[in-house]
């Protein structure tokens, strides 16, 4: 993967007023030291990753991620930011939360609605596993940006998290509602009518002022962006308990099936592959999740049963899913 992603330098700047050893969790995560003193760092998705869960492991807070993503003065937010907050209303803020945030990292926003319900979505997406520090600092940022935009304390009606947490009632304190793990997703569900709340921060003209320079940078970025990293993307997204077709993902990426393939094969690849990897990496997400059975796992993966999945994922890691399973809990226990 050659796609970077930016680091803001106030991140730095917030962890040493926040008490953590910056160079120590540079350090942690394998990064030089140099990076703290750069204008503009760019970090590659693993390095992203390591990032992010280095500020857990050092950090003596288990709720880092909430301090991380709290923010209460308009002049401390970053560009983007400033846009979400230009915004009309909440929903629009989110929408173009969901298109800048491909420039700062590897996660997706997905939005769904019905008549009482609002869900938004945070999904890493090129990561074996969603850094928890960053979920949870991407959730108080919204949180954040909600609650400066409609200048109310807008609360969500709940916090779901893939993973457990020690710190439950902390983050529950936080968000002002429940807070539930071992979901299959990592969401903030707010009313429905949440999304038209009025911003009272909205400002058209640095709207106009910023928009066209994020256009131009994404622009940018999807003409580096490797193919076979756009299919695989495409084919985690399509991934919902029936296995993707190429004619599905052709329909997605607005070409014909044909010509998919054939970019596919001028990358020196093909569909089964990039399906077989993007398969590999959402295995290791779902296992991830403690409360999620492996059959439950095996049948959203597209497995006709538990044994096709058990077999599939000794091929990959060697090991059974149940004790890679187990292998991470080990690893997060030491």
């Amino acid at each position: 993967m050659n796609k970077h992603f930016r680091l803001s330098g106030s991140t730095f700047q917030k962890l040493e007023e926040l008490g953590v050893n910056v160079p120590v969790v540079v350090r942690r995560a394998g990064l030089p030291q140099s990076v703290v003193q750069q204008p503009r760092v760019l970090l590659k998705t693993s390095e992203l990753a390591a990032f992010w869960r280095a500020v857990g492991e050092v950090s003596t807070n288990p709720a880092i991620g909430l301090l991380m993503g709290s923010e209460s003065r308009v002049d401390k937010f970053h560009p983007i930011g400033l846009a979400a907050l230009s915004s009309e209303n909440f929903g629009l803020a989110i929408d173009r939360m969901a298109l800048y945030k491909q420039l700062s990292c590897p996660e997706e926003i997905v939005q769904e609605k019905d008549e009482q319900e609002w869900s938004i979505q945070f999904h890493w997406l090129l990561a074996d596993e969603e850094p928890q520090v960053f979920i949870e600092c991407a959730f108080a940022w919204a949180l954040s940006i909600a609650r400066i935009g409609t200048g109310t304390r807008i609360s969500p009606l709940r916090v779901e998290l893939m993973q457990e947490r020690s710190h439950l009632k902390t983050i529950e304190r936080h968000f002002g509602c429940s807070v539930v793990c071992g979901r299959p997703r990592n969401a903030i569900i707010f009313r429905a009518s949440d999304s038209q709340r009025s911003f009272v921060t909205r400002n058209a003209e640095l709207l106009c002022l910023l928009s066209p320079q994020f256009e131009q940078e994404l622009q940018q970025e999807r003409e580096n962006e490797e193919f076979v990293d756009r299919v695989r993307i495409a084919i985690q997204e399509k991934f919902t308990g029936q296995r993707p077709t190429v004619e599905d993902i052709a329909d997605m990426l607005h070409m014909s099936p044909r010509t998919l393939q054939r970019r596919l094969q001028d990358e020196g690849s093909s569909f089964q592959k990039v399906l077989d990897e993007a398969r590999h990496r959402l295995a290791r997400q779902y296992l991830n999740n403690s409360l999620l059975e492996l059959n439950e796992a095996a049948y959203l993966l597209g497995f006709t049963n538990a044994n096709s999945f058990v077999r599939a994922f000794r091929t990959w890691e060697g090991v059974p899913p149940a004790r890679w399973r187990e292998m991470q809990r080990e690893r997060a226990v030491q």
